[in-house]
């Protein structure tokens, strides 16, 4: 009995898929109407399937993580224009290297679990995102990068493990695989972006959507300088408690060991 007939006594999808592009060619084969549906792309483009590409986007790269062993994650987040040499955000660059250093300590954790655990998930691109991909690398580990299709900015950095390297349409479900899987969330300075990740987070740890973790925010005096939380909670549309939702660091070092209590460092 083969391993096919074993899982089920069906003909394979990609079987009949193959045969369909041997058929003599008629004006019947040659049809729109005539094409399998799952290999149809201007029918799977069409607006009435948008339901089904989004229970697609959220399966394929559930399905590729769940095949690799990985358990859970820690995210990083951060600008896309935050360059190693300084770039356009050059005040912002020494947040390059310590995202890149948390990563490589992130990692080293990991890997005592074959990389199952603890595994370095970042949005896929250039910026603080290379950095904790690149950091993991380092390490001599594997690391997720979750990119998207945008006019700029986001093509996938080399340091982003190849089948771990996925590419989205939908902001919504993007968003949550950063979170299904995670341990720790660490934001490092960022624009609309890491804003609009970072608020979203807090919202669902705040509305009870979400398991508290540690929820790490890098740089207080940027955040200071961006975000005035204390002003929110005097204001009463947040609660003093909120507050607590998250910690500042300045350093891998102190963040590693708020994540992992148990951490020693090297």
């Amino acid at each position: 009995m083969t391993e096919d007939i074993r899982r089920h006594p069906f003909r394979d999808s990609t079987q009949d898929a193959a045969a369909a592009k041997r058929l003599p060619e008629t004006t019947q084969t040659r049809a729109p109407a005539y094409r399998l549906a799952f290999t149809d792309t201007d029918f799977m483009m069409r607006e009435e399937l948008r339901p089904v590409r989004l229970q697609l986007e959220l399966l394929k790269p559930q399905m590729v993580i769940n095949e690799r062993g990985i358990k859970s994650t820690v995210v990083l987040m951060g600008s896309a224009r935050v360059r190693e040499e300084g770039g356009a955000a050059s005040a912002l660059g020494r947040w390059y290297a310590e995202a890149r250093k948390l990563a490589q300590l992130i990692t080293l954790e990991s890997l005592k679990s074959q990389g199952r655990e603890w595994v370095v998930v970042t949005g896929g691109g250039p910026g603080i995102m290379e950095a904790g991909n690149r950091g993991a690398a380092d390490a001599g580990g594997h690391s997720i990068g979750l990119n998207i299709v945008l006019p700029h900015e986001q093509v996938p950095n080399p340091y982003v493990t190849p089948d771990l390297c996925f590419n989205f349409h939908y902001f919504a479900i993007r968003k949550m695989h950063f979170l299904i899987l995670t341990r720790a969330v660490c934001i490092f300075p960022g624009g609309f972006g890491t804003l609009d990740e970072m608020f979203e987070s807090l919202t669902l740890i705040q509305t009870g959507r979400m398991k508290r973790v540690p929820f790490l925010l890098f740089g207080r005096a940027f955040w200071d300088k961006i975000i005035d939380w204390q002003a929110l909670a005097d204001e009463g549309v947040i609660a003093q408690s909120d507050l607590d939702l998250f910690t500042y660091v300045e350093t891998a070092e102190e963040a590693m060991a708020l994540m992992c209590p148990d951490w020693i460092p090297a």
